[in-house]
């Protein structure tokens, strides 16, 4: 027990001592306002050029006045807080020190209402408010510094056993943070909802949004035969059943006062984001069936009929129903007059057999098998390259199984070959997808919207997602909804 006490006496002693916005007791952080300040100045510009501000005034503008409403009544007013809309299909929500929160528009399209947006606001002004980022900052380093310290006073500390040791205490208090401060933030969201006239318990609503869109993807991930990416961020560390946020978001409704009428704004909302971009937009290219189009390189290619394809920062992937074969696609720079051949010799330092000349359409290309590292171990991958203007394409093919050289081999050459300049008819492809609205009559169903969204998969299942009705709900008659065009 000593070798705790005489490491954390000494990090005490070191910490500067702070009054907590919201509790008003002292907490201990090593960092004070101004470097609070000051970090999230820094970073905001580095979310900017990672993600990119979402190019809509009116909904950037629409977001701010409702979160201002929201941080207006918090326990930091002093702070100018700025909320901004980023450009990402990622559906998330975030906040720096110092007042700079981050809702995607992926995050906006799974939302129906303006309540659900200021719960999600309210939780991200929590985090704010109550410090978060400087608690879990100070935890995080006195967990290390109060370590160092107490090995100059206690040499028993220095062993490996030690250090083992207390890596493990540490990490606990820093996880155990982690879930005090996402219940608290819970809770100040709810509050500051009730302040502003919103319903607290549209905080228990986007939880439900958020978890069946865990749900969906888990069973996605399950037919797909592959982990599924669930999301870790807002709201994740409980359901909306969990006893104590129940008691928190309650204790915020007993603020407003009784027979409050409160506001929801669910048609407002929709209208605001009518034509919001769904899915990737017009920097990352767009996927219509198997055809992707791309208006910023200015080019088109189609993929093999039933393949998954899933459109990332850097590269595509494409994968056969069987799971047991993986296309890649990515490009780089063309710097030297030489030919495809030379390309997969020189820059991607590859030895190719069984190599041929070949073209698409117009443009140069150059197949062969190479010994590679793949994502299924080291195989003998199909590369492909395609020149088309100052950039070559690459096209990786890999099979799990590492004989049958020749499985898929049609499909990765066809591929790679149909890369063509994008036409003009094309363009209007190339400009994405966009959340429309519509008003529901008896007739309506899910099935149709989605025969006419031209979303490439599991159509159904996005559309009830973001209107609501994930799992197998259908249209209320005359309730205004959200349809993908």
């Amino acid at each position: 027990m000593k070798i705790f006490v005489a490491g954390w006496v000494a990090v005490c002693v070191l910490c500067a001592c702070a009054q907590n916005p919201v509790t008003g007791q002292s907490d201990f952080v090593l960092m004070d306002e101004s470097r609070e300040l000051a970090i999230g100045r820094q970073t905001h510009d580095e979310i900017l050029n990672e993600y990119g501000r979402y190019e809509d005034a009116g909904l950037q503008n629409y977001v701010q006045q409702v979160g201002d409403r929201l941080a207006t009544r918090s326990h930091r007013p002093n702070l100018v807080y700025r909320f901004t809309v980023l450009d990402s299909a990622d559906v998330n929500a975030f906040a720096l020190p110092g007042g700079y929160i981050y809702v995607t528009r992926g995050m906006l399209a799974m939302l129906n209402s303006e309540a659900e947006l200021a719960a999600v606001l309210g939780h991200e002004i929590g985090h704010v408010t109550a410090r978060h980022s400087v608690r879990q900052y100070t935890a995080q380093q006195a967990a290390g510094l109060g370590y160092t310290i107490g090995a100059i006073l206690l040499p028993e500390l220095r062993g490996a056993a030690a250090q083992n040791v207390y890596s493990l205490f540490g990490g606990a208090l820093i996880r155990g943070y982690g879930r005090e401060h996402e219940l608290e933030a819970d809770g100040l969201g709810a509050e500051y909802l009730a302040r502003a006239g919103y319903d607290p318990n549209a905080m228990l609503q986007v939880i439900r949004v958020l978890k069946a869109q865990e749900s969906f993807e888990v069973d996605r991930a399950r037919r797909e035969g592959r982990e599924p990416n669930v999301y870790h961020g807002l709201f994740s560390t409980h359901p909306d059943s969990d006893t104590r946020l129940q008691q928190v978001v309650g204790k915020a409704g007993a603020l407003a006062a009784s027979g409050r009428r409160t506001r929801v704004n669910r048609e407002l909302y929709l209208n605001t984001i009518s034509g919001l971009t769904y899915g990737p937009g017009v920097k990352q290219g767009v996927l219509r069936g198997r055809d992707f189009y791309h208006a910023d390189l200015g080019l088109s290619l189609r993929f093999p009929e039933g393949w998954r394809v899933e459109n990332r920062p850097d590269r595509l992937l494409a994968v056969p129903p069987a799971n047991d074969a993986l296309l890649q696609v990515f490009l780089r720079d063309l710097n030297k007059r030489i030919p495809p051949e030379l390309f997969i010799k020189e820059r991607l330092k590859l030895q190719p057999i069984q190599g041929q000349a070949l073209s698409a359409g117009e443009f140069p290309a150059y197949t062969a098998l190479a010994l590679a590292k793949t994502p299924f171990g080291q195989r003998l991958a199909r590369f492909t390259v395609v020149y088309f203007q100052d950039k070559a394409y690459i096209f990786v093919g890999a099979r799990k199984d590492k004989g049958n050289n020749r499985k898929y081999r049609t499909e990765f050459l066809n591929t790679s070959l149909s890369l063509r300049a994008l036409s003009q008819e094309q363009r209007a492809l190339a400009k994405g997808r966009r959340i429309a609205l519509l008003r529901a009559n008896a007739s309506t169903r899910y099935s149709a919207l989605a025969a006419r969204s031209g979303l490439s998969s599991y159509a159904e299942a996005q559309l009830r997602l973001i209107n609501g009705d994930y799992p197998r709900g259908e249209p209320t008659p005359g309730r205004l909804m959200k349809r993908v065009e």
